[in-house]
């Protein structure tokens, strides 16, 4: 990393920012869910429903997004996103009923649905290959590095600006535009791939290599339920079952957003080495011994530590996911194919939230039950799928102007 350009530097930086601020936005609303139900007059169940739209609709986002970067190029279709999911995020923020909370909630998530694969695309497709690996692993810390953003605001401002309050401070985003506009070039593979003039079709990639494209959707919905079935529901698990307080709520956030950018960093570094399949299946299953600290135990230090180890473990996981994807799919295709698999991993596992909310109205409000239950059987899948079913792609070379090997589809 310390012999890369100032260009692949500023590259690296935009894409982490956005996608950074693009989850700090989608996080505001878990740490709100009780205040908006309250508002509303409503329960949180329902609320919920508001994150289970915003993540059901993401695939539809990653493919009106990922093709528009396929065709017009990586960087102005990010700029385009981050004015749209920015606009919504404040649009949030005067909704006068729950209705039309969930309609912007909805806009937002097609919006958010674009960012992930527009970014790493331009990310991975700029930076030397052989950075791929921790360049995967910090590219993806800035999803809990959003959370960890979502957790200082929540915990200096909430009091003052309120649930409303916070949605404004969301539009926050916007102002990475002129960082973007004037330091952000177009990627190289993309504009190899314009002076050849070679086309890539998406669906006819899709029908012959179905069997991979199956692999990534069943993978990617079980690490969205390891990501949203151990994030979403904790701050309500903190707040409404352990009682603490808001400063406690957000100290514990930070400490395990902190953890998750330490996991997702290492374990990609470490896959450069061990491998993609074997460091994703490693920071999986040690995720398991630490359920019981992490959904079970009491006291504001017990629950704060296995909150800790928990988020290093997912997000550890979580860390290969970019450059794994990237490395899966051929050239023509990466803004769009990668993005798409992930959301409808996203979509498939949107009941997260509400199945993990019923759960505990049926179970004496025991949330941590409920997450302890998603959390385990999902991080054996992982595993499982992984280290057995996929297949090993460290190694492949994507960047720069001719690819010298071509993916494994």
């Amino acid at each position: 990393m310390f012999n890369w350009t100032s260009t692949q530097r500023n590259v690296a930086f935009a894409g982490v920012a956005s996608w950074t601020l693009d989850a700090f936005d989608f996080f505001i609303l878990v740490f709100v869910l009780s205040d908006i139900a309250n508002n509303f007059h409503t329960s949180i169940t329902k609320v919920s429903v508001a994150i289970l739209l915003t993540l059901a609709v993401r695939p539809i986002g990653a493919l009106i997004f990922g093709r528009l970067a396929e065709k017009y190029g990586r960087r102005p279709i990010l700029m385009s996103n981050i004015i749209f999911f920015s606009a919504f995020e404040l649009l949030s923020a005067w909704s006068p009923n729950l209705m039309i909370f969930m309609v912007f909630r909805v806009c937002y998530g097609i919006a958010m649905g674009g960012i992930w694969g527009v970014a790493s695309a331009l990310v991975m497709e700029t930076i030397p290959d052989r950075s791929r690996g921790v360049m995967s692993g910090i590219f993806q810390a800035g999803y809990p590095a959003g959370y960890l953003i979502a957790s200082i605001i929540f915990g200096l401002f909430y009091a003052t600006v309120g649930w409303r309050g916070m949605f404004v401070i969301g539009a926050i985003p916007i102002l990475l535009l002129p960082f973007v506009y004037f330091k952000v070039p177009e990627s190289p593979t993309w504009l190899n791939n314009q002076h050849r003039k070679e086309k890539v079709a998406l669906w006819p990639i899709i029908r012959q290599n179905w069997k991979v494209c199956v692999f990534m959707v069943v993978l990617m919905t079980c690490f969205n339920f390891f990501s949203h079935g151990t994030q979403d529901m904790y701050p309500t698990f903190l707040k409404v079952q352990q009682h603490f307080s808001v400063h406690t709520i957000s100290i514990i956030a930070i400490s395990y957003n902190i953890a998750a950018i330490l996991g997702g960093i290492f374990f990609g570094s470490i896959s450069e080495k061990i491998g993609r399949k074997k460091a994703i299946a490693i920071a999986a299953l040690l995720s398991l011994p630490v359920l019981p600290l992490w959904a079970f135990s009491s006291g504001s230090i017990a629950v704060g530590i296995g909150a800790f180890l928990m988020q290093f473990m997912v997000q550890g996981a979580w860390g290969i996911v970019p450059a794994y994807l990237n490395e899966l799919v051929p050239e023509g295709v990466r803004a769009v194919l990668p993005s798409f698999v992930y959301q409808t991993g996203n979509l498939l596992a949107s009941v997260n939230a509400t199945a993990q909310a019923y759960i505990a109205s049926t179970h004496g409000g025991d949330y941590g039950l409920a997450m302890a239950v998603v959390a385990g059987t999902v991080a054996i899948l992982i595993a499982l799928l992984a280290y057995f079913v996929g297949p090993e792609t460290r190694g492949i070379i994507i960047s720069g102007a001719v690819s010298k090997k071509e993916s494994v589809i």
